[in-house]
């Protein structure tokens, strides 16, 4: 994993390379809690993974194994896509087709609608309170500095963030820790994720719940 190289742009709250040698102020015992909680994420993530590569190959597999909850699927489903945006283990689209072949386009769109906003504020908070070392623990320094100076570029974050959420193909899980960690207003965060999260869901849903 990356150095933590970064400090934060007095009066603009997005990060920059730390200047002069310069490290951030943070105590040994502070760091040593983030490093344990950022190593027990990554181990989870990884048996998570390594779970999903053994028993499922396929969306048809996937789907299979969603319908063998019974009645708790949804619920299941639900948790998975949280889990997905917190610990980026699997890609997003993938529960929002199984959900809509498993489950139906309604039931399948409330599934992961519902998993996908509490995990992305999930992550919000995360990066808020363990800043730039929980990113670099999914993400690489190379995208960190890129969507920095897209910020930078732009005259509105808030603009930007609105549309790569409610637009498909966009680093969505990446935004939202990346939203933390620059401490935009939790408010306006949770609305955003609100707003512009449910209609790529909803055409996802739509789509795949008809031909399933």
């Amino acid at each position: 994993m990356a150095k933590n190289t970064f400090d934060f742009e007095q009066g603009t709250g997005i990060p920059v390379k730390e200047r002069g040698g310069e490290c951030m102020g943070t105590n040994t015992g502070r760091k040593i809690k983030t490093w344990t909680i950022l190593f027990l994420i990554v181990a989870l993530a990884l048996l998570v993974k390594q779970i999903f590569n053994e028993q499922i190959s396929s969306v048809e597999e996937f789907k299979i194994f969603m319908e063998s909850f019974g009645w708790a699927g949804p619920i299941i489903l639900t948790l998975i896509q949280a889990f997905q945006v917190v610990v980026p283990v699997l890609p997003g689209y993938l529960g929002c087709i199984v959900g809509a072949l498993a489950f139906g386009p309604w039931i399948g769109f409330l599934c992961n609608y519902i998993g996908i906003s509490v995990g992305s504020i999930i992550a919000y908070y995360l990066g808020r309170k363990y800043g730039i070392d929980i990113v670099l623990t999914f993400f690489s320094e190379k995208q960190f500095l890129k969507w920095q100076k897209r910020i930078r570029k732009s005259r509105s974050y808030t603009l930007l963030l609105f549309a790569a959420i409610l637009l498909p193909l966009f680093p969505d899980d990446f935004l939202c820790y990346f939203s933390g960690v620059i401490k935009m207003n939790s408010s306006k965060f949770t609305w955003i994720i609100i707003l512009a999260k449910p209609w790529c869901i909803l055409l996802y849903s739509i789509i795949f719940g008809h031909i399933g």
